[in-house]
């Protein structure tokens, strides 16, 4: 198995761990139990520096955990967009792989978007006339069906 696969399935079993509320829980109690030690230790600078290398060590492995689960998310989500953009009638498959563009080209196809927004209210009427029109060729059909 390619050290990828290893990583991605140790970072989901990680992130889905490491997310619950018993994890949540056990954290809060190293936390309550390191404070009720600092008058054991006199609230030494040694006492101090455990907690501080402890979760500045955990939060530095956790940025790649999160990283790598939010990559992985992210991935799955455009793949999800993009089938659905290129099975929609009348969708721009240009829309496809949005992604890979640059900012400039991405601002600029949201200010198109802001434009057809506001433009939109007409649309959203046909829309609507479009649905009854459907639902009741839908209706008709079925009672042609029903009429047998």
């Amino acid at each position: 198995m390619q050290i990828h696969e290893l990583f991605r399935k140790f970072a989901h079993r990680a992130s889905e761990s490491l997310g619950s509320p018993w994890a949540f829980a056990a954290a809060m109690m190293v936390i309550v139990v390191w404070g009720l030690t600092g008058p054991l230790f006199g609230f030494s600078e040694t006492w101090q520096l455990v907690i501080n290398t402890s979760t500045t060590i955990v939060t530095f492995l956790m940025v790649f955990l999160i990283q790598n689960t939010q990559n992985r998310d992210m991935r799955t989500l455009h793949l999800k967009l993009d089938e659905l953009l290129r099975g929609v009638e009348g969708a721009r498959d240009s829309l496809i792989d949005l992604e890979a563009l640059s900012d400039e080209e991405l601002l600029r196809l949201e200010r198109e978007f802001h434009e057809l927004q506001k433009r939109g209210q007409g649309d959203a009427d046909r829309l609507e006339a479009i649905r009854k029109e459907r639902e009741d060729r839908r209706g008709s059909a079925s009672d042609g069906r029903l009429g047998r």
